[in-house]
């Protein structure tokens, strides 16, 4: 039997259910493991153990009384530390934000709150997000728990980490350019990037999205049905759809779906084997299961990935060199660099130019979901970096070139979600994505279920504080 901490979403829903098991003494278990593993792994910020147990046995009577507030009542969850909870500082990962209280939840955090999960504290990032990786001047080093001399990915780092390391089912990251989908690969998670707009998020930004990291697609789904409820703040979101996202993940058949394989982005860095074979051997087995599969060419161009670096290093700049002298010497001194070392010297020209190629990267992203149900691709271009490293190439003029698979989806709007298809030679999980068209966040659920079905046989998750072999 798995331990407490080890059970799903969907399972503690039923045990719940049928009173075998107490809200009480799962959250219990999962502070217990967080106790343990977090002196290895740093994925959580805040430790919220006496709200945790307040939420859990109130969720309790509610489960007693036969009147649970939704699926998830009760179920452990954490938050990324932007996502904003009332009353916790959230300095964006630097030792250079503001750490004063925040007045009110994010959209995401009430959306939690209001269907009674259980909040266990806050999971850690890198400085301002701007880097697939777990390193902060704020909360240190975050490990990957398959391999502690490894990067967890990022910028949703501690969620990815504490999601692969047991801390619970439910973990909420926001991916702007690929920090929910990266970190899901490099921790053999399910990491969906939803439409823009399906999961109201405050502060709205363009590209920006909330979204589920989990162990499963049904756990995904669930949290899904929560976070997507509406919210008056959000100006960019989708009207509210009373989906049932867990009840309709099940029962896709591959038989008949056009599945186009993009391999090479001839963007950014290459396709490290390992990573591309695991793509090739979900192709095979989705085209075995009757599905239509072909390769299809890339539709970016590095002028498109260098206009949105540049756009991106543009507003970091302006933000970096207001500061305080003071300030910004306790930011890490590769982000510095990533967002000076040309910005500085950025005409209004450059930058409506930067901008006018992120556009056409949305224009062609959304053409080439068009002639196929769903596109399968590598998440990132690369296995997991040592933990230590801020970016697989460790160069910050040139911080952004593994974000060519998914940065795209962020600027066309469209649904992506990373799967874990198997484990390389060295143990490593291995994910791939399925890439939706707008709206279509249901589909690329049922098709990553359907995944779920036909891939290898799973390893079991790893236990932090040990290297694993």
């Amino acid at each position: 039997m798995p331990a407490l901490h080890e059970l799903t979403a969907a399972d503690l829903h039923d045990a719940y259910a049928r009173r075998e098991l107490s809200p009480v003494e799962v959250v219990e278990a999962t502070l217990e493991r967080i106790d343990a593993c977090e002196p290895a792994l740093r994925a959580m910020y805040r430790i919220s153990q006496e709200t945790a147990l307040a939420s859990a046995r109130d969720a309790e009577r509610r489960w007693r009384a036969g009147a649970p507030l939704s699926a998830i009542d009760g179920v452990p969850a954490t938050l990324k530390e932007n996502l904003y909870t009332r009353g916790d500082p959230a300095p964006i990962g630097t030792v250079a934000g503001d750490r004063s209280p925040r007045p009110a939840d994010a959209p995401p955090s009430a959306r939690l709150r209001e269907a009674g999960a259980a909040i266990l504290g806050k999971t850690t990032m890198p400085d301002f997000g701007m880097l697939t990786s777990g390193v902060s001047s704020l909360h240190g080093i975050t490990r990957n728990p398959w391999r502690l001399d490894l990067n967890p990915g990022g910028s949703s780092s501690g969620a990815g980490a504490a999601a692969a390391a047991g801390y619970g089912p439910l973990h909420v990251g926001t991916d702007i350019g690929g920090s929910i989908r990266l970190p899901a690969h490099y921790c053999g998670l399910v990491g969906l990037k939803p439409s823009f707009g399906r999961v109201p998020i405050d502060p709205p930004y363009i590209c920006r999205v909330a979204g589920p990291m989990t162990r499963t697609v049904r756990d995904a789904a669930m949290l899904l049905e929560v976070l997507a409820r509406p919210d008056a703040r959000d100006w960019t979101s989708l009207p509210a759809q009373p989906v049932s996202y867990a009840g309709l993940i099940d029962g896709l058949s591959p038989r008949g779906l056009r599945i186009g394989v993009l391999l090479d982005m001839r963007a950014g860095l290459p396709v490290d084997p390992a990573v591309r074979a695991a793509v090739e051997a979900a192709a095979r087995a989705l085209e075995a299961a009757g599905a239509i599969v072909e390769p299809v060419p890339s539709f970016l161009t590095p002028q498109m990935l260098d206009g949105w670096c540049r756009f991106f290093e543009a507003r970091s700049h302006r933000d970096v060199v207001a500061m305080p002298a003071a300030v910004r010497a306790g930011i890490l001194p590769f982000v510095v660099e990533w967002c000076t070392w040309r910005a500085g010297g950025f005409t209004g020209d450059d930058v409506i130019a930067a901008f006018g190629q992120m556009t056409a990267m949305r224009e062609h992203a959304t053409r080439a979901t068009l002639a196929h149900d769903f596109l399968l691709s590598p998440v990132s271009p690369r296995m997991p970096h040592p933990a230590t490293a801020h970016s697989p190439g460790e160069d910050p003029r040139d911080a952004l070139s593994h974000i060519a698979f998914t940065v795209p989806w962020n600027m066309g709007e469209q649904p992506a979600v990373s799967v874990n298809w198997d484990f390389g030679g060295d143990g490593l999980p291995r994910g791939v994505q399925i890439v939706g068209r707008r709206f279509d966040d249901l589909g690329v659920l049922r098709l990553a279920r359907a995944i779920e079905t036909i891939r290898p046989p799973q390893r079991p998750w790893p236990t932090p504080g040990r290297v694993a072999s």
